[in-house]
């Protein structure tokens, strides 16, 4: 049997396929992954032994400007996607028995599956685009709603036209060449009745929380990483206690301003060591003190159950990575389902949430405050026991059994 999976976002959205792939692979198939050609994915799916599908233009290419992506640049590559889609997927799907979309709205992955007579699924990694009565839309380029109206159904419907308006005309001249009719609601079309969600149950209950009656939550999809932490890093690690950990991941433009000051401030205020990951945003030392040390890519998996806590943007691969270490957490979140993450690891008790979008060494000092007690790490290490690991291998099984 032969899968494609699909994709295009960030590191976030290209690993759990990559895990997937993996556990596909351990039952017999074989799984490619078409995701954006950017230097950190070419070499994640090949450390993993994944086929990569180079799809269209790299990530870092559209975020790492100085300033956030505007609405411009979403009207552009919102349709860019598209077609490179209906062009690269066209031929890679050919002999396929499966086509997977997910990442940043996947308009177009559907369309070649039908066309080419493949079974097609849509996976989602968090709940907070699905459509539902409990919460408002996410923010979209486009005519925004009244933040008077609370009809949910009128603002999804709303939503649903903000997708239209990004994706429609493409994906429908895509469809035409195919000699396909056209599709009136981008979103659901790209969505189905039965999505696929890849997040722990713990951290993303679902139950009762979107419109969907036959979504499928699987758990998360990990990658293994069976990586040795770095000599020099293991060397600071073992020269004193455990370190707070900063990153902010692919977030470039997106980072709190001056927040490796910041946060090397706060955290030596606490009495901690600090430990940066440089990331997209460049993260790097302030001083030559041998408290801190800064870090490229690592195996996140090993570290964080070295560190006492977790200071990042509220991605859902940080943020279940931590879970599972038993790390605290503080979430800075930044964008899209960020807030969403900071929320729920507030909720549960493992770590604070800092909504506010500036950073200030008071302002973050009193977060770390709050996390590096004891009674924060104990109910850390009680939930990392109830973080699923076989999120991938359960959905490997029920990709191949469709």
């Amino acid at each position: 049997m032969r899968v494609l999976l699909s994709t295009w976002g960030s590191r976030g959205d290209v690993e759990p396929l990559a895990g997937l792939a993996v556990a596909l692979r351990g039952l017999g198939a074989e799984a490619s992954v078409a995701a954006p050609p950017d230097d950190d994915f070419v070499e994640l799916l090949g450390r993993a032994g994944v086929p990569l599908v180079p799809l269209g233009p790299s990530v870092k290419s559209v975020v790492s400007g100085e300033k956030p992506p505007t609405a411009k640049d979403a009207f552009w590559l919102a349709p860019e996607l598209v077609r490179a889609r209906f062009e690269v997927l066209g031929k890679a799907a050919e002999g396929c028995d499966l086509m997977m979309g997910s990442g940043l709205m996947p308009a177009g992955v559907r369309d070649v599956a039908e066309h080419l007579g493949i079974p097609y699924v849509y996976a989602c990694f968090q709940i907070f685009g699905l459509p539902s009565r409990h919460f408002r839309p996410g923010q979209r380029p486009g005519t925004p709603s009244s933040e008077d109206e609370t009809d949910s159904e009128v603002l999804w419907k709303q939503d649903a036209e903000r997708v239209n308006g990004l994706y429609g005309e493409a994906l429908n001249a895509g469809r035409a060449k195919l000699g396909m009719p056209p599709v009136d609601n981008v979103r659901d079309h790209v969505f189905t009745d039965r999505p696929l969600l890849a997040a722990d149950p713990t951290l993303c209950p679902s139950e009762g929380m979107t419109n969907y009656d036959d979504l499928v939550q699987t758990g998360a999809w990990l990658l293994p990483d069976e990586r040795p932490l770095p000599d020099d890093l293991t060397a600071f690690l073992d020269a004193g206690a455990p370190p707070v950990y900063v990153g902010f991941g692919s977030m470039a433009a997106h980072a709190p301003s001056d927040i490796a000051r910041v946060a090397t401030e706060s955290i030596r205020a606490q009495g901690h060591r600090v430990l940066l990951g440089s990331g997209w945003a460049g993260l790097g030392l302030v001083d030559d003190a041998d408290d801190c040390f800064a870090i490229g890519e690592v195996n996140q998996q090993a570290l964080f159950r070295r560190v006492a806590a977790v200071v990042h943007h509220g991605g859902a691969g940080t943020t279940t990575t931590a879970a599972g270490a038993g790390a605290p957490q503080v979430i800075m979140p930044r964008i899209a389902d960020q807030p969403y993450w900071a929320s729920r690891v507030a909720d549960l008790g493992i770590g604070v949430a800092h909504m506010d979008s500036t950073a200030t060494v008071e302002s973050l000092t009193a977060a770390l405050t709050q996390v590096l007690t004891p009674e924060t790490r104990a109910r850390a290490s009680e939930v990392a026991g109830m973080i699923r690991t076989d999120g991938a291998t359960v959905a490997a099984k029920m990709l191949l059994e469709r």
